[in-house]
């Protein structure tokens, strides 16, 4: 194989979860590092547990991140017929047999290996029946399974893994596996190598979980004289009791698509997955999608599983605080057009969207974005936090109100006045609106804090922001005008 080719093979059971995500990515790394392919490859073979809603929800968590594809979606099930066709190929070279053993059989064999500590694999009891023993029994009705016949002799047989280094046993400690099911159906452990030589992979990036079908998998490749793989086997990413991350144990915050309902941005998403497992040796964070393809290795994934951190209780850090800041730097810091294409789609869907924020606003739009995104953690907050700045159906938070507004019954009565002098002013600038709020604030012999906070909380909601003179002129005179006018709205009656 001279072409790099790796694929991504999703179960169709579910979201696309994060430990999917990741490993998704790490491919996608690797192949655009090494200038290779990537193929999306749908195992979809459980009828049962697949749907097509599971199937556009990988999509679309795919496409979310931004991680591309060469070739597919393949879906395993269209392919049913070359796995069929292996297995007959492997019973006719001899390589497999039809094992007739039944359930009980197989689970009084395995009773009787415990008892004398014996080894537990299938002791081949099917594996010299003469042609004429195996049509008796056919011609009984008497279901099989196809087993492959684990190659005799002494061998040690095994594989250099990117990430874990050697990784080998003797041949005498695999026993024959099973293959095809009883109705007739490949296992995954057939499937998966044939689907992979099919589609001619070069390396297999893929969970630690998967090890165990390694060594079968590689006398699988063998025995249907196909080159196998490079293997790199990821460790897992656990939470912080140290469980495996799964759809069934942790619901949705383990969903790619719950991060992009609350707002993250794809890429910095993208930066978080990556350095939960792997990092280049440096305390480095933050990285481009050009510095990562250009940094990344299989080599320097971690050899430890990985934590996610999450704590559906906590408003703030709903999930893992590093993934919360690596979003803020990136909302923080990134191109204002391209922030503002994200907001508004934001926007749009709380029916905030001015067209003209696209024209004769745009400047307005952009300085607004820039000066209220240093406090903000994702795209939500743009219409939450920052909704004041887009609507006057803003929510005040109940802290700052309680703070300072009613504890000031007196701002009934001083608000009005400071609307009426900035209601005077030929212009509403920086300089004229703080002139005016200590000006008023002197006459009344009270701290100009008192006039300045509690601007804040009627005009925009918070409790904290941006200068609050910068505040107002961007608002605007007349909203801030009426907003002021209307401060006995916030009084209970």
């Amino acid at each position: 194989m001279t072409e790099t080719r790796l694929r991504f093979p999703p179960s169709p059971t579910g979201y696309l979860h994060i430990g999917g995500a990741r490993t998704a990515l790490y491919n996608w790394l690797y192949a655009k590092k090494t200038g290779g392919k990537l193929i999306l490859r749908i195992e979809d073979t459980d009828t049962e547990r697949s749907t097509q809603e599971s199937i556009q929800g990988i999509i679309d968590g795919l496409e979310w991140l931004g991680i591309d594809f060469d070739e597919g979606p393949y879906f395993q099930t269209e392919f049913s017929a070359d796995h069929k066709a292996a297995a007959e190929r492997l019973l006719a070279e001899g390589k497999a047999y039809k094992c007739f053993c039944t359930k009980e059989q197989l689970d009084a064999k395995r009773e009787a290996a415990l008892a004398a500590k014996q080894n537990l694999g299938y002791d081949g009891t099917c594996a010299g029946l003469s042609e004429e023993e195996i049509n008796a029994k056919e011609a009984a009705g008497i279901p099989y399974v196809i087993r492959f016949r684990v190659p005799e002799g002494d061998r040690r047989i095994g594989y250099d893994d990117k990430i874990l280094g050697r990784i080998e046993c003797d041949i005498k400690e695999v026993d024959d596996f099973v293959i095809v099911r009883s109705n007739g159906k490949p296992l995954y452990l057939l499937c998966n190598v044939v689907d992979d030589i099919r589609d001619r992979i070069s390396h297999v990036v893929r969970g630690q979980d998967h090890m165990t079908n390694t060594i079968k998998q590689i006398l699988l490749y063998e025995a249907l004289e196909a080159p196998v793989p490079v293997f790199a086997h990821m460790p897992l990413t656990l939470d912080t009791k140290k469980a495996k991350i799964s759809k069934r144990s942790h619901g949705e915050i383990v969903a790619v698509q719950f991060y992009r309902d609350k707002g993250f941005l794809p890429w910095a998403f993208n930066n978080f997955l990556v350095l939960l497992g792997w990092s280049a040796g440096d305390d480095k964070e933050f990285y481009t999608k050009e510095e990562l393809i250009e940094a990344f290795t299989l080599e320097r994934i971690n050899k430890s599983s990985s934590v996610f951190n999450y704590n559906k209780g906590d408003a703030k850090f709903f999930t893992d605080p590093k993934a919360i800041a690596i979003n803020e730097h990136y909302l923080r810091t990134m191109d204002i057009t391209e922030l503002g294409e994200l907001v508004k789609v934001e926007l749009k869907a709380e029916g905030l969207w001015d067209e003209a924020y696209a024209g004769e606003k745009q400047q307005w739009y952009h300085h607004t974005l820039d000066m209220i995104r240093d406090r903000f953690h994702t795209l939500k907050d743009f219409t939450s936090r920052g909704r004041a700045y887009f609507a006057d159906d803003f929510d005040v938070e109940e802290k700052p109100l309680k703070k300072n507004v009613l504890k000031y019954e007196e701002l009934k009565e001083w608000f009005p006045m400071l609307a009426d002098r900035f209601e005077q002013l030929s212009d509403f600038n920086l300089e004229e609106t703080e002139r005016v709020a200590r000006e008023l604030a002197d006459e009344l012999e009270i701290k100009p804090g008192i006039i300045i906070n509690g601007m804040r909380t009627v005009v925009t909601g918070q409790l904290a922001g941006p200068s609050m003179f910068d505040i107002l002129v961007t608002i605007g005179q007349e909203r801030v005008v009426r907003r002021l006018r209307e401060v006995a709205k916030l009084y209970p009656a």
